[in-house]
């Protein structure tokens, strides 16, 4: 299959580009020199030199708080440049793929949302991922990928690095770690993320729409944290606190964990995410 993956050096696309290659497929994956989402014309000549079947689109403006700050910014990447190569690729009759967040929902359910859920984002970052959601999709072969808390090998370079990397280092640094316990959320480390969606676009009956992928089962950061220190035996103490869903006046949503309803009717599966993250400290730290 020919594929062309944009935004090869994130967390997500540096783990695309080496399971696709793993697998056989022919993949194109231009540098942001070479191909910037918020440039069509740099988009079109890739499409025409390419003519690739598959185009998996990773990048976004993906810095929640920034988004508040930089709506415009935020629209721009994550739903007009995706609407734009959505357009193009339906013109050259590929399939496209373009991720969404939890962070579309209001957090209000309580149990893990599914694809069908109705939307409600409470900030700039999830209202500019949803309108990307709506406006990709209005071409056909169009398919959206919604995940959350994604970590990967490479790391979130809007983010200053990943947030398990990022607690490690916190620990090196301090006795005592205070961690938001008022966010329930889906873990996913980005490897088993890149290997469902790979499963995804080469399955027979794959159609246009929303799908799910997370590793399974849900925790607050702090669960998450004191996973991470449990796994790799570091003695900080950690302290549970309640921000009650904010960051100074954005909000966030207090329950986003997701559920891969329509992903686990096709049997694609994602191991849990306590499982997850042992194979990624032991990968990364060579535990």
């Amino acid at each position: 299959m020919k594929i062309l993956i944009i935004g090869k050096t994130g967390q997500l696309g540096s783990a695309l580009l080496k399971d696709a290659l793993a697998l056989g497929h022919d993949v194109l994956a231009p540098s942001r020199q070479e191909l910037d989402i918020l440039n069509e014309e740099s988009f079109l000549k890739a499409m025409m030199h390419y003519k690739p079947e598959v185009v998996i689109n990773t990048a976004a403006f993906h810095n929640v708080p920034l988004c508040e700050v930089e709506p415009i910014k935020a629209f721009q990447s994550n739903c007009i440049a995706v609407k734009k190569m959505a357009e193009i690729s339906h013109e050259f009759g590929a399939w496209f793929v373009s991720f969404s967040t939890d962070y579309v929902f209001s957090g209000a359910k309580q149990i893990p949302y599914i694809e069908s859920d109705t939307p409600g984002p409470l900030q700039m970052y999830g209202l500019s991922k949803l309108a990307g959601e709506y406006a990709a999709l209005s071409y056909n072969k169009s398919i959206i990928i919604r995940t959350c808390g994604l970590y990967g090998i490479q790391g979130a370079t809007s983010k200053g690095g990943n947030f398990v990397d990022n607690r490690i280092k916190d620990s090196k640094q301090n006795n005592r770690i205070e961690i938001g316990n008022d966010q329930t959320i889906s873990p996913t480390y980005a490897g088993d993320l890149s290997k469902a969606v790979l499963q995804l676009i080469a399955h027979p009956s794959k159609e246009s729409g929303i799908y799910h992928l997370v590793n399974e089962g849900y925790c607050t950061w702090y669960e998450f944290t004191k996973e991470i220190f449990k796994i790799l035996d570091i003695g900080v103490e950690l302290v549970p606190v309640d921000r009650g869903g904010k960051t100074d006046k954005m909000r966030r949503p207090r329950f986003s964990a997701l559920k891969n309803e329509k992903g686990a009717k096709m049997e694609i599966d994602l191991p849990n995410w306590k499982d997850a993250l042992s194979r990624y400290l032991n990968m990364k730290y060579n535990m």
